[in-house]
């Protein structure tokens, strides 16, 4: 048998609902998509911090005489910050937002997803202050988990309230303004840890951290503003509020057709009391397996090595305190500019094409950064990287991060968010939170020490994982821009492989029969 289309779909007119794309839904999505500012300032904050020489004698003296000592003589570059202490506090907040996201399924469900935020923003900002303090490791630590409960909170409501408040044909676009700010927030983060790091003594740190409650301010303050997306206020049975939501975001009064279609989803849903359990039924199998597979494939990438230890991964190949700082800031420059072609281009080319782009673009980039710093570190570390060659290294890295963001990054955000039908909806966005964070918690606690041991080969693990995961993506996810979020099973009852899953009876919300949303999208599937 031979198969030569893998997207789904027939070859039609899409499905449209009425409306207008009005200033007040480009607003209200870009206040929520607010929310990403705090993730990515945590990403961007931490690996500075930890390269900081305050920082470390402070708190990880050890790690501080192994760098002192790296620094004064040639000795292994790829050890020198191996310390389960030291990445314990980088990683401590991704295990407690791990946690966080299966919890907060039930609040998102229950209280709507703009006070899920309003919690979220809440919780970080404790947890910037308890940081920018923190006196012992102790306090650094349980700072760290505040700070991941809030991110917990805030990547589980957002994309879903982003998703939920975005016309069909914009759904991409508004919703990749939460990466966008992911990336803003890592950039701040990079030019802050820049500039505080001239400053002599604890100041330094403690400024890094404390400014934190920055971007939780901004969240916690615009949530309160924010209205609730209409399909929770549907399925927390406030009806009128919702058409008048909807008909407000949608810029028309005849909304019926769209809000017909959240009653009769929100009436399937409630009869589904355990969303959890719900999920592995059989027709819920093609997004069961993206929930799982896509987080997991998106941290494999490697691109929280770049990410939350440019710093370090900088120094390690030659530069000094102010060029690892200086080299990370550019590398979030490239993050954020790069993340604009996504948002530009998503809702036009598509999600299969953005992924099937980026994916070799990685590989390529991580393939000659490994070898560089194998020809010139080898196996065993000892010795110093030129500055011209360790700016090459810097370009394919900026490369690389260019070829994520505008892929694996906001798309691997984007795609849960709209693929679960609204009975699974919470339950499901928890899922894949909660998997994204357990594959970020274990890179973080384990980069270091697979440095140490893995040493160039580092890079050649992260790019095999490119390869298997682009060709999945290549046999296995259809295409769903401009698909009605409520229309979405379609995708997956047309799919040459996952419509053996999905039976007549389990396609439409409240027993409404097909429409061609899906009709452009397909290429033939045939067999010899």
């Amino acid at each position: 048998m031979a198969i030569t289309g893998f997207v789904s779909g027939r070859s039609s007119t899409q499905k449209a609902y009425p409306g207008k794309t009005t200033p007040f839904v480009i607003l209200t999505c870009l206040v929520a998509a607010t929310s990403g500012l705090i993730f990515g300032y945590d990403l961007g904050i931490s690996g500075g911090v930890t390269s900081m020489e305050p920082f470390l004698s402070k708190f990880f003296p050890s790690v501080h005489r192994k760098m002192m000592m790296a620094a004064e003589r040639s000795s292994n570059q790829y050890c020198k910050f191996d310390s389960q202490l030291l990445t314990t506090f980088t990683s401590s907040l991704y295990l407690a937002t791990l946690v966080t996201s299966l919890l907060a399924s039930t609040v998102t469900r229950a209280l709507g997803r703009k006070n899920s935020m309003l919690i979220g923003g809440v919780i970080f900002l404790a947890g910037s202050v308890m940081n920018g303090a923190a006196e012992n490791v102790a306090m650094l630590i349980v700072g760290r988990i505040l700070l991941g409960v809030g991110v917990g909170f805030a990547c589980q409501s957002t994309p879903l309230y982003l998703s939920e408040m975005a016309p069909p044909h914009l759904r991409g676009m508004l919703n990749m303004g939460f990466q966008l700010m992911i990336t803003f927030g890592i950039f701040s983060a990079n030019l802050i840890n820049y500039g505080t790091s001239k400053i002599i003594g604890d100041w330094s740190w403690r400024i890094s951290l404390s400014l934190a409650a920055v971007p939780a301010t901004i969240i916690t303050v615009g949530s309160v503003f924010l209205p609730d997306s209409p399909n929770s206020l549907v399925a927390r049975g406030h009806t009128e509020k919702a058409r008048t939501t909807l008909q407000r975001i949608r810029g028309i009064q005849d909304v019926d057709e769209e809000f017909n279609d959240m009653v009769a989803a929100s009436d399937e849903s409630k009869r589904v009391r355990h969303g959890w359990s719900n999920m592995g039924k059989r027709k819920h199998r093609p997004q069961l397996v993206m929930a799982v597979l896509l987080p997991s494939f998106q941290q494999l990438t490697g691109i929280n090595v770049i990410m939350f230890y440019a710093p370090v991964l900088f120094k390690t190949i030659g530069f000094g305190s102010n060029g690892s700082l200086m080299s990370a800031v550019i590398v979030g420059l490239v993050n954020m500019f790069a993340t604009l072609v996504s948002i530009s281009t998503v809702d036009k080319i598509g999600r299969r094409l953005l992924y099937l782009e980026g994916g070799p673009q990685m590989f390529v980039c991580q393939i000659i950064v490994g070898t560089l710093i194998a020809v010139n570190f080898g196996s065993t570390g000892e010795a110093s990287m030129s500055k011209l060659y360790a700016w090459i290294v810097v370009a394919f890295i900026c490369i690389y991060v260019a070829g994520f963001a505008w892929s694996w990054g906001p798309l691997t955000i984007l795609l849960p968010s709209e693929i679960f039908p609204l009975e699974i909806r919470t339950a499901a966005q928890s899922l894949a939170i909660s998997v994204n964070m357990f594959f970020t918690f274990s890179i973080a606690q384990a980069f270091l020490p697979l440095l140490c041991h893995l040493k160039f080969g580092l890079f050649y693990f992260f790019g095999g994982w490119v390869v298997i995961m682009t060709t999945f993506i290549y046999f296995f996810l259809p295409e769903t821009k401009n698909i009605p979020i409520e229309k979405m099973v379609l995708v997956w009852r047309d799919h040459w492989f996952w419509g053996r899953f999905i039976d007549d009876d389990g396609h439409a919300h409240g027993g409404q029969e097909p429409v061609d949303a899906v009709e452009n999208n397909r290429k033939v599937v045939s067999a010899i």
